[in-house]
């Protein structure tokens, strides 16, 4: 059966030979030292940014079996294609030449690919308490997925992905609100998980599936989130959450008000 790996196969496989260009052996480069002074906290990601060769910053994960490392821009692993920076410009471009162009073997392959570094990017960020590029990669794969399933080649195939999008808008919004937070106010904080919310839950509508909105556990974290921020900074309704409680009570005279502080305060 293509796809399954049997005995047949394995003896297919090639074998590592140490020796290498004009029969010397090349000397192996290990990890020991560098590994030995980082030791692996299996109760805590273990993420920290350092300085390359060349002066330039990469993220480095430690695992229990090693250690990855990230490049902070373009694609973590640091490849190119061709014209692109990332598989999903690259795909941008096919798109753009070919409109009913369906992914292949090989191109669904890599489009996972991206998926998963762009998801250590992701984490990694929030540990390393870099908010807003966090945002910049959620929304990468958010962008790699809304492409990916218009261009997949079946329905299964794009039904698999698209299944983790509440996982990447969860991230995205603790992302947003924590970089709200550090920069403006709390409040705003709030009303940056109030948008996340919101998003997640037209998923769900999407999906005719909306009867599990509220017990769904991201959900549920962002709630309690969003109200450990209300209680810990002693902020009440924002002006939003005002403006759609005098709508639905028809204030409509308190709704002009608050929209007109809304739109000044957006304004400013």
């Amino acid at each position: 059966m293509a796809g399954c790996y049997t005995q047949d196969s394995a003896l297919k496989q090639p074998v590592f030979n140490p020796i290498e260009q004009n029969g010397l052996m090349k000397r192996a480069i290990h990890f020991d030292e560098l590994l030995s002074k980082w030791e692996f906290d299996p109760g805590n990601l273990n993420v920290r940014l350092v300085k390359g060769k060349d002066g330039r910053d990469v993220i480095q994960m430690r695992i229990d079996m090693g250690m990855l490392q990230l490049e902070t821009t373009g694609r973590p692993d640091g490849a190119v294609y061709e014209e692109s920076e990332t598989y999903l410009e690259h795909l941008q471009h096919i798109r753009l030449e070919d409109a009913e162009h369906k992914l292949d073997e090989n191109e669904c392959n890599e489009v996972d690919r991206e998926f998963m570094q762009f998801y250590h990017r992701r984490i990694c960020w929030l540990r390393l308490q870099y908010y807003h590029r966090a945002v910049m990669d959620a929304d990468h794969t958010l962008r790699l997925m809304d492409l990916s399933s218009e261009m997949s080649p079946d329905e299964e195939w794009g039904a698999a992905h698209e299944q983790y999008r509440p996982f990447v808008l969860f991230h995205r919004t603790q992302a947003h609100a924590l970089g709200e937070l550090e920069d403006h106010t709390a409040e705003e904080a709030i009303q940056a998980i109030n948008q996340g919310l919101d998003v997640i839950y037209q998923f769900f509508v999407k999906h005719e599936a909306e009867d599990h909105y509220e017990d769904d556990e991201l959900v549920i974290r962002l709630i309690e989130m969003r109200e450990s921020l209300r209680n810990e900074y002693s902020v009440g309704k924002t002006l939003k959450e005002q403006l759609a409680a005098a709508v639905e009570q028809e204030q409509y005279e308190l709704a002009a008000k608050l929209r007109d502080e809304l739109t000044r305060r957006e304004a400013n």
